[in-house]
Order: structure tokens, then C-alpha cells, then sequence
């Protein structure tokens, strides 16, 4: 595997990785959060002898720098329109001329407003987990969806009980105190846990296990980005998505993701006409063996 820093400016470094046939269709993965960081285990629903596949870390996590754990970073400059910025530097640094996107949850939205703004560079799109972070989606996730866990969510509020959730957050994990940063990402993870709780992958710690320095950058970047509705326009993404006409993408959602309803998904597929919409019975946000299986047919059908 190949991997370096890319400078894409404002002090900021960018980690990429290549994996694959170096002579194999371009893909990149757009990791979730967001600020989750890039994994391998991504890697796997590739056929690497016929890709060559792009992983990389979003400003402020993973192996990018500088970190969000540290108050001082500046998100100032960590907004959607810089990470489309970076990925179209770091397709231009690699030499591709268009790729494959691949990526959910948070990354389904950065790769729609990537596609979007440079749809000749895109030859297909893989999704799971579709959403495009709407503020209507956004207050769905820390609000709406209390009404199936009341006592989690009043834990989750309980730490800033008074004003906007995310600012509150936000002024907590920009604490000087290491520990006060630490519990409040604590706090926002066990929320996160709970709404995947009832899924067949959901285990009990599913995004607050993680080392202390990437569950805060995870979080700080989240509060982030969801105070400001994503940086885009309320709906920006459906009402484009008529610039994605001739990419053809494949949809996997699952029927019991219940932080992220199917309804985003059924919206999309109605506004992208080339996309196909698959739902997956059994599987929510995290997935099950049905979903893995059918993503990676999907990209693999799209290897030739």
C-alpha cells in the first residue's frame, strides 16, 4: 500500500493511501462521521486485483493534521466546501482522471456534493447509509428519534440541559481540561450508541470505542458540522441531483436504520433517475452480512 500527506493548504495535512492494481479502476472511499477517519476493513468489498482503491482522512482526524482532538486546531477551515476541495487536489495529485465513489452515512453526503460539482469526474457511485444531512435529518438524529429512547437522550441533553445541543457540545470539547473534553465525546458517543442499539450489529460501544484522541476529534468535528447544517444549503443536494444524470449509482439502505430513515434514499433515487434503490430487511446503519454482500456485487459490477 502506498500512502502520503498532501498539503491542501490552511496548515492542513491530508493522509491518503492506495491500495489495489495500480492499473485498476480508480475508486475512492469517503469515510463517514464525519471525522471518523478512513478504515481498511473498507478495502474488502473490493476486488483489489481489478481496483486501485483511495482511502483518505478528512481534515482534523485520523492520521490528518493537524487533529481536532487538540482545542487549538482551527475548524474555521474544516467546512464541506474545503473537503470537496481536497478531494479533487488529491485526484489530481494521484494522476486520475475520473474514479468510482464509494462511501456512507456522513461520506454519502460529501461524495453527493463532490459528484455534483464535478460530476465528469465520476464514473459510478456506491452508497450505504444514504443521507444528505439536512438540518430536517440532522434534528431527526438528536431529537426526533428521543421518542424510542428517553432516558438515553435525557442523559445526552443533561450535559448541556439549556440552549443549542451542538454549540453546547461544541464549547465543551474546546474545554482546555483533557477530561472535560473526553467526557462530553463520551457522552455524545453513548448517544450515538444507543439509536443503533437494537440492530443486529449495534453493540454497546460501537462509536465510543475508539482511542481518547479520535473519539474527541470524531465528536468535536460532528458538533461541528451539524451546528451549521453541513455548510450546504437546506436541500442543496436533491435539488442538484438532477447534475448526477448518467453517473449510474447503486443505493443500499437498510429497512431498520433508524437514525437515518430509507425516506432520504426513496427522495434521491426520485431526483437521480440512474440510481437504483436497494433496501436491506434486515440491516440497519451498521450493516449486516446481506448488506456487505450486496454492496460489494455492486462495486464489482462495476469493476468492468
Amino acid at each position: 500500500m502506498n500512502e502520503g500527506m498532501l498539503d491542501v493548504g490552511d496548515g492542513n495535512r491530508v493522509h491518503w493511501s492506495v491500495a489495489g492494481n495500480p492499473d485498476g479502476k480508480p475508486a475512492v472511499v469517503v469515510h463517514g462521521g464525519p471525522g471518523s477517519g478512513s478504515s481498511p476493513r473498507t478495502l474488502s468489498y473490493f476486488d483489489l486485483d481489478r481496483y486501485r482503491v483511495v482511502l483518505f482522512d478528512q481534515r482534523g482526524c485520523g492520521q490528518s493534521t493537524p487533529h481536532a482532538s487538540d482545542p487549538a486546531t482551527d475548524l474555521s477551515v474544516n467546512t464541506t466546501e474545503h473537503l470537496i476541495a481536497d478531494m479533487e487536489l488529491l485526484r489530481a495529485h494521484l494522476g486520475i482522471e475520473n474514479w468510482l465513489l464509494f462511501g456512507g452515512s456522513w461520506g454519502s453526503t460529501l461524495l453527493l456534493a463532490y459528484a455534483e460539482r464535478y460530476p465528469e469526474r465520476v464514473t459510478e457511485i456506491v452508497i450505504t447509509g444514504v443521507t444528505t444531512t439536512r438540518r430536517s435529518e440532522i434534528d431527526w438524529l438528536y431529537r426526533g428519534v428521543a421518542r424510542f429512547f428517553p432516558a438515553e437522550w435525557e442523559r445526552f441533553r443533561s450535559l448541556v440541559p439549556g440552549g443549542d445541543l451542538f454549540a453546547g457540545y461544541s464549547r465543551l470539547l474546546e474545554s482546555p481540561d483533557p477530561e472535560v473534553r473526553f467526557h462530553a465525546a463520551r457522552e455524545w458517543t453513548a448517544w450515538e450508541d444507543a439509536v443503533i442499539s437494537h440492530e443486529s450489529n449495534g453493540k454497546p460501544d460501537a462509536y465510543s470505542d475508539r482511542p481518547p484522541d479520535a473519539l474527541v476529534a470524531f465528536v468535536r468535528i460532528c458538533a461541528h458540522y451539524f451546528s451549521n447544517g453541513a455548510f450546504l444549503e437546506e436541500g442543496v443536494l436533491l435539488r442538484e441531483a438532477h447534475r448526477l444524470a448518467g453517473i449510474p449509482g447503486v443505493l443500499v439502505h437498510g429497512k431498520l436504520d433508524l437514525g437515518g430513515p430509507v425516506q432520504t434514499a426513496w427522495e434521491l433515487t426520485k431526483a437521480w433517475p440512474d440510481a437504483e434503490l436497494v433496501i436491506i430487511p434486515d440491516s440497519g446503519h451498521t450493516g449486516s452480512e446481506a448488506m456487505s454482500a450486496r454492496l460489494s456485487a455492486a462495486i464489482g459490477a462495476f469493476a468492468a
